[in-house]
């Protein structure tokens, strides 16, 4: 059986009131869930450039260990070479030799310069590590206050919670798809979260701009769905008594 454009109104009206009250268990929380997203946000980006620093340190503890590695080997070369120009049988050979003893003298040095300036940036890293997790720490404290006075918040409106949205599902099915779908679209762009109003006082009870007394008593009769013109919200009723509608030429 279809509705009348009235039982449609009365069904719009209903959803908006049962909307209201759900909008008013989330203004109690006010900020709060935003700050704890925010704050979750913040935990991860830290926790993540902590573990880019961690890598970094291994690729440089690495780098450490492969030039020790390399100053190993040429120490061991340069005493096979030493051992080597003690025997020697001409200047020629000595002075070859002593050419490796000079080669790998400088890859020792190189070595302690690589582990030097390795050794530098791990250190940096690790003051960065340092500053981060103590950030990171404030965050986490932060994160639990915050996480306890929401839930402390939530736990209280719960239960009436879950009751207004079972109605609100409930409520939703006595409305045609196209006419909730205006509904859901147009709560979205108020700022008060108000798709369904009545008239008070002559005027929208939503942008509160004036409705002529003729568009109020098309209003009251129900026989279409009739919008604001200045806001687009739907019209549900009118309060108070009917005003006189002037007769048109």
């Amino acid at each position: 059986m279809e509705l009348t454009i009235a039982q449609k109104l009365e069904a719009l009206l209903k959803l908006q009131s049962i909307d209201s009250q759900l909008d008013e268990l989330k203004k109690i929380r006010g900020d709060l869930p935003e700050e704890v997203r925010d704050l979750e946000d913040d935990i991860a980006g830290f926790e993540t450039r902590i573990g880019k620093f961690n890598a970094d340190i291994q690729v440089l503890e690495e780098e450490i260990d492969r030039n020790k590695a390399i100053k190993k080997d040429s120490e061991k070369l340069i005493t096979r070479y030493k051992d080597q120009q003690m025997n020697v049988r001409n200047n020629r050979e000595f002075d070859a030799i002593s050419k490796e003893v000079e080669l790998q003298t400088l890859e020792i040095e190189l070595a302690d310069k690589k582990i030097n300036e390795a050794s530098f940036k791990i250190r940096n890293k690790q003051e960065e590590i340092k500053a981060t997790q103590s950030a990171l720490d404030e965050r986490k404290e932060d994160l639990k206050a915050k996480m306890q006075e929401l839930n402390q918040i939530t736990s209280e409106s719960r239960d009436e919670e879950k009751a207004l949205l079972s109605e609100r599902d409930e409520q939703a099915t006595h409305i045609e798809d196209r006419l909730l779908k205006s509904y859901n679209k147009i709560r979205e762009n108020a700022l008060n979260g108000l798709a369904v109003v009545v008239v008070k006082r002559g005027a929208c009870g939503g942008c509160f701009n004036v409705v002529p007394p003729q568009r109020q008593a098309d209003i009251r009769d129900k026989k279409k769905i009739i919008v604001c013109e200045h806001c687009g919200r739907i019209f549900a009723d009118v309060e108070g008594v009917p005003e006189p509608v002037s007769s048109r030429r």
